[in-house]
């Protein structure tokens, strides 16, 4: 079931998406979303007697975080050796402010104080429910579903903190979308899905979730043995080989198979 959150110009819903995905990730013209009474990571699927055209629309980031966004940085050994560091030994993670947080389509703003901002095209993972403490087994009771992030980074800002807040943290950083998939099996990450980022329709990153160091259940037990995880916040898996700079105006589409495409341009704060 695809979870999204839009608007028709006025509150925001919550709604469930129809249709089928192309290979490109994208629905047909005749998908629509039926609205939901509320959030549904609060109560539930419940169905209204209201649907819209997809196209008729605007797709918004398909959670907003309740407390704090999760980044796994080195998930992916070729990414580590561009970037010339060694794999951890143990999910490497960092914090990405909830206000770093936009949707599909929204601006992401290239900030004054960097001159090398970069794309990262993930795999996000929406919790469902609190919880601490998680056994990997039990990681898919926790789990709500499955989104794409793109964890913008600004890497000189990266390189001369020495930590990840800053360069990470700007508004506009995190974009999500373009809904939750809430059917997908972690299971299935063990043969991979394909993970594609698309800078100007050209693909600078062609990766596969089955190369992460550390998978999905993993990832949920490291991170809720060091923090509650509340509803709505959301694990970034890491990005594979690839990565590169962005410019003003450039559009950036990162694709993951199932889950559809997430576009955004980068604009000038």
């Amino acid at each position: 079931m695809r979870i999204a959150r839009f608007t028709t110009g006025e509150e925001p819903s919550f709604g469930v998406v129809t249709g089928e995905l192309d290979e490109h990730g994208q629905l047909d013209e005749d998908a629509t979303v039926v609205a939901l009474a509320g959030d549904p990571l609060y109560v539930g699927i419940k169905l209204l007697d209201q649907e819209h055209r997809l196209a008729d629309v605007r797709l918004l980031a398909p959670v907003l975080p309740r407390s704090k966004v999760v980044g796994i940085g080195r998930n992916y050994a070729a990414h580590a050796a561009e970037l010339g560091h060694d794999l951890p030994s143990s999910p490497l993670m960092f914090l990405k402010p909830n206000t770093s947080v936009v949707g599909p389509g929204d601006p992401v703003f290239y900030p004054p104080q960097t001159e090398d901002l970069h794309y990262e095209g993930e795999l996000a993972v929406v919790i469902g429910r609190i919880c601490r403490d998680v056994p990997p087994e039990q990681a898919t009771d926790v789990i709500f579903g499955y989104t794409i992030g793109n964890d913008v980074t600004a890497r000189d800002l990266q390189k001369s903190d020495g930590q990840f807040t800053r360069a990470k943290g700007f508004d506009s950083f995190c974009p999500l979308g373009p809904w939750i998939e809430t059917d997908l099996d972690p299971a299935d990450f063990g043969e991979g899905r394909r993970v594609q980022t698309f800078l100007n329709g050209d693909v600078v990153q062609d990766g596969s979730t089955a190369d992460m160091i550390f998978d999905v259940p993993t990832l949920v037990a490291h991170v809720s043995s060091v923090m509650t995880l509340l509803p709505g916040d959301v694990i970034l898996t890491g990005t594979p080989e690839g990565v590169g700079p962005m410019q003003v105006g450039d559009e950036v589409e990162v694709s993951i198979a199932g889950l559809g495409s997430l576009t955004n341009r980068i604009a000038t704060r």
